[in-house]
């Protein structure tokens, strides 16, 4: 029997799909700021902005590393782009945390963020009153990354109870760590934040698939950078015209249909609304961490303790 007393569960969310300017990140901010209206218009309860969208991501780039030894140019290259990363309590993000407020919506935002002299690939959650409510700095940067970007621990793992419901983030190829979505499962995550740069279109799959196996929403956000213009700067082995990151946001159900894009080749943003009582009804006959789970034979441990390498006193 339907309970008319029972709360209302639908609610808008978006992804916004944009590029780092090459001016640097106060014109980055300023493009995300003029899409205050679309943004409002919307009415999405939580917004997902791409990975490394304030402070950059470098593709291409190999900071004058070579096996064995790195170049002067490299250290002057890494020096510009720290310049260009953001704190977590900067003018950067508290111009992102205005513009939530202004909105009313939850934002996850991708970013650089400096930490002391190491620069790490987070994403910043922010409130629909405009506080920073956590942030998740990436567990693994992926390869050439590991040169510029330091690694994240358990203390930066949370799921927050936002407007649209408990939503938590994946990095890019964190989400191919089995591991790191048991656990956030663990955590109860209703809504799979994952913002990203990998525009292939079987990233659509991957995200299709986490949805699916964890009978959650999910929001991916890609960057989209178009073809350099300058021809000087153009790594020669990419094809000439063709984007450095072609787009590709999603957004998928708990049964993994597609409710929203993917749309590649320009900027733009796409909502979809999400009702939480489709996760309920999904996770019926699959739950991966309770009644599928097979507690007894398998159980996941997870080090959610600071992972710092100076201690004062006795902590």
């Amino acid at each position: 029997m339907k309970n008319s007393d029972s709360p209302v569960n639908k609610s808008i969310v978006a992804a916004l799909q944009i590029g780092s300017c090459d001016e640097g990140t106060a014109a980055t901010l300023n493009k995300i700021l003029s899409f205050e209206k679309q943004i409002k218009d919307s009415k999405c309860s939580l917004l997902v902005i791409p990975e490394a969208s304030l402070g950059g991501y470098p593709k291409g780039s190999d900071f004058g590393t070579r096996l064995g030894y790195r170049k002067p140019q490299g250290r002057e290259d890494y020096k510009e782009y720290y310049n260009q990363a953001v704190d977590m309590d900067g003018k950067e993000l508290k111009a992102i945390a205005n513009l939530a407020k202004r909105c009313k919506t939850d934002i996850v935002i991708g970013v650089i963020e400096r930490g002391g002299s190491t620069l790490y690939c987070t994403a910043a959650m922010i409130s629909s009153e405009g506080e920073i409510v956590g942030k998740h700095r990436k567990l693994m940067p992926t390869a050439s990354e590991r040169l510029i970007w330091g690694q994240g621990d358990g203390t930066t793992m949370p799921v927050v109870a936002g407007k649209a419901g408990k939503f938590g983030t994946a990095i890019c190829w964190e989400n191919y760590m089995p591991l790191f979505r048991t656990a956030m499962y663990g955590k109860g995550i209703e809504i799979w934040c994952a913002p990203t740069v990998d525009d292939r279109e079987i990233w659509q799959a991957s995200m299709r698939h986490i949805a699916y196996e964890g009978r959650n929403f999910l929001i991916s956000a890609c960057q989209y950078q178009p073809a350099p213009t300058d021809e000087s700067t153009r790594d020669p082995e990419w094809p000439k015209d063709t984007p450095l990151i072609n787009g590709g946001s999603i957004i998928v159900s708990p049964m993994g249909e597609i409710i929203a894009g993917p749309i590649y080749g320009q900027e733009c943003l796409i909502s979809a609304e999400i009702d939480l009582d489709e996760i309920t009804k999904a996770r019926y006959d699959f739950d991966p961490v309770g009644h599928y789970s097979r507690g007894d034979v398998f159980q996941l441990t997870v080090n959610d303790k600071p992972q710092g390498s100076v201690r004062f006193g006795e902590e």
